[in-house]
């Protein structure tokens, strides 16, 4: 009886063991077909990759150029700030026509304090020239050498100081009778009691004249809470304009940008620059509009005009900037040229009218590419610039699909059909894009690219990311996604914007086929001023008008956002041929999209899926290396079996780049510009197939030795 037992518990024991051991082979079994697959055909090329894939895409908003990549220092040196804002309507706007800036007479000029018993003030009656039809008066009548009188200028937030560095001092000024001078320029703390250099300038007398010096700093400490001034300790009284204070620039060039911010670029390696803008081109009324033929020749010539996004650009940093830019970049021009369309939403229907405006952007397409010997070609070399740039790209406009009157598909007609005559190798963009309805689209010509635009939420882009895949790829029209952004986070993004960004740029690089060309955007921030709501939020307003911004800065440093890292990781890492992927078992998550309104249609609340997951793979060419990017953002790490086929084998040790942080919401700043950056490192255990786990929150790029 007892061994019946016993061998009825055997028996029993071994069905269960058997019970087990299948329910554990059914569990790995399920646990393969899950797992995701990733497998790229190394034998298959897709694309080729755009020469001008990754660029940039720039225009003054946030002070990127005024207080930012422009190195000028002193804020309002055309004493033009205060001007008064004139609404001219385009029925009587003359293009070529320059309208004089109005002021309050009698005011001090923003951004200058006075010194000593000094009296400033904004004078009309006294202009340098046609274009500054204003200066600013020094009423020094009571200066001494006991108490100098004079003007002073904090910057942008303050004037950075560098040690062992020299400044360059320009001006323009002229005195009343009896004044007999010198004026003392000079670099001081702003609290008085440091000085770091001082200059004597003799000579003012009753006609304008343009002086210059330098100041040279010696061995002290970087600091920002620094002023510029300029005084006098003899009585009288002194006209001055364009003042003038330049810190050494990128490559020298004069009138240049500013080094650090050049160099973060450059190392980048963005392709293209499109230039002037965004809403920069178009303006808020017509007097307001980038007018190009004012940004170019001497800076003592350029009237300058108020930005539309509130404040004075003195277009110190005009077209020949642009291109100066694009030269020391080693960057192609995208130009946008002005339709004839305003943020306002004035416009001029296609037509005579609209004539003038075509005629001056065949003009301007002349200042890029022309030779000497035309008449635009020979003030670019006369603005610095001896040979004509490799322009291949022109847009129309900017955002017309804002433009409810309809008149952009005539409009675009008229200047496409005379760059296309003139021009025949240019490829013309529309600004209306795929993503906005077929009714505002061009239709009677066929646009050689068309530029979409996509400001979105992490997990909008991360939705988006296969769009492009589904595209047709019948359309005559390709694609440039001239702005774009994962707009988390603020004044820069964080990494969760990072995230949807590289997801998107994933999208971007397997579809190369017919996406030609993208840029983020805005380029740049400043951070000196940031206004914040009552719960401690950062929103628009001070130095910043739009938030998540690629970089940061203030007058002194500057940094990366975790989405200017992604960038730059793919940027460097492009490669020449986009080769054919597939995927399986991709994980998703479920995200709660907003109720909102998009292009006049509510929209409801409604919980969405999105993949978690993102891959692209490409090669080059001449050393037969393959590159895979695989973004994972998810707060878990992901295990995916990367399978290569179309080789003979895949060298066992790589490398890795891995840009992480610890939860999505990490992110740089002033006071900790390096808390997230990219990590190399080497790798093992690669192969034409191998398992490898990606952290959570992050990007990586694997480079991968072919044979």
């Amino acid at each position: 009886m007892n061994l019946i037992k016993y061998r009825s518990r055997e028996i029993l024991a071994s069905k269960l063991m058997v019970g087990f051991f299948a329910l554990a082979v059914a569990t790995v079994s399920l646990a393969q077909t899950n797992l995701t697959v990733l497998q790229i055909q190394a034998d298959k090329v897709t694309a080729q990759m755009p020469p001008t894939f990754y660029g940039l895409m720039t225009e003054e908003i946030n002070y990127s150029y005024e207080g930012g990549l422009y190195c000028e220092l002193i804020r309002n040196r055309s004493f033009k700030a205060d001007a008064i804002p004139e609404i001219i309507k385009p029925d009587t706007y003359v293009p070529d026509k320059y309208y004089l800036a109005k002021f309050p007479a009698t005011n001090a000029p923003k951004f200058w304090n006075s010194i000593g018993n000094a009296i400033i003030s904004l004078d009309t009656n006294t202009p340098l020239n046609a274009a500054f039809n204003v200066s600013l008066k020094l009423d020094a009548s009571s200066a001494s050498k006991s108490s100098p009188a004079g003007i002073a200028n904090g910057g942008y937030w303050g004037i950075p100081i560098q040690p062992q560095t020299v400044y360059q001092v320009s001006f323009f000024a002229k005195a009343a009778v009896g004044f007999n001078g010198p004026l003392t320029v000079g670099l001081e703390s702003a609290d008085g009691k440091t000085f770091f250099a001082r200059a004597e300038i003799s000579g003012v007398t009753g006609n304008w004249k343009q002086f210059k010096t330098t100041l040279t700093v010696k061995n002290v400490k970087p600091s920002k809470e620094n002023v510029f001034k300029l005084t006098t300790a003899s009585p009288g009284t002194v006209w001055l304009q364009q003042v003038s204070l330049f810190p050494p620039t990128y490559k020298n060039r004069a009138n240049g940008n500013r080094v650090d911010l050049s160099q973060m670029l450059k190392d980048a390696q963005p392709k293209f620059l499109r230039f002037p803008g965004g809403n920069y081109v178009e303006g808020d009324y017509f007097n307001e509009r980038f007018n190009w033929k004012e940004t170019v020749g001497p800076v003592e010539q350029r009237p300058g005009h108020r930005s539309c996004w509130g404040y004075w650009s003195t277009d110190g940093f005009g077209l020949p900037e642009f291109l100066g830019w694009c030269q020391d970049l080693n960057l192609e021009p995208v130009l946008a040229v002005f339709a004839g369309y305003t943020l306002k939403k004035d416009y001029i229907p296609a037509g005579p009218k609209l004539e003038p405006y075509v005629k001056e952007a065949l003009e301007e397409i002349e200042y890029v590419i022309g030779d000497a010997a035309t008449k635009w070609g020979a003030q670019r070399v006369r603005d610095g610039y001896p040979n004509p740039f490799p322009l291949r790209y022109v847009e129309i406009g900017n955002e017309d699909w804002f433009d409810k009157s309809g008149s952009y598909d005539g409009r675009f007609a008229q200047f496409y059909d005379a760059i296309r005559a003139k021009y025949p190798h240019l490829k013309i963009i529309s600004t209306v894009g795929n993503e906005h309805p077929e009714s505002v689209r061009v239709h009677s010509r066929t646009p050689d690219l068309v530029d979409e635009h996509y400001y979105r939420s992490e997990e909008e882009m991360e939705s988006q990311s296969y769009m492009y895949d589904e595209r047709s790829r019948t359309n005559t029209s390709k694609i440039f996604v001239g702005e774009w952004a994962t707009r988390v986070g603020s004044p820069t993004p964080n990494m969760a914007g990072a995230l949807g960004d590289a997801a998107f740029m994933c999208s971007l690089e397997r579809n190369a086929d017919i996406v030609l060309m993208h840029c983020y955007a805005p380029l740049f921030v400043n951070v000196s001023e940031l206004k914040r709501d009552s719960s401690g939020k950062i929103i628009k307003g001070g130095s910043m008008q739009w938030s998540s911004d690629l970089i940061g800065y203030d007058a002194l440093t500057s940094y990366g956002s975790p989405s200017y890292y992604a960038q730059k990781l793919f940027g460097i890492h492009g490669g020449d041929e986009v080769l054919a992927t597939a995927a399986k078992n991709l994980p998703t998550y479920s995200w709660m999209q907003k109720a909102r309104k998009r292009d006049g249609v509510e929209q409801s609340a409604v919980k969405r899926e999105a993949k978690s997951l993102f891959y692209s793979a490409t090669r080059e060419k001449r050393s037969g290396k393959i590159i895979v990017k695989i973004v994972n953002r998810a707060d878990a790490p992901q295990a995916v079996k990367i399978e290569i086929s179309g080789v003979k084998s895949i060298a066992a040790q790589g490398t890795a780049t891995v840009l992480k942080a610890d939860n999505r919401d990490a992110t740089n700043s002033i006071d900790n510009p390096k808390k997230v950056v990219p990590v190399t490192e080497k790798v093992k255990g690669l192969g034409t197939r191998f398992t490898r786990t990606f952290p959570p929150c992050s990007i990586t790029i694997l480079e991968l030795e072919a044979k």
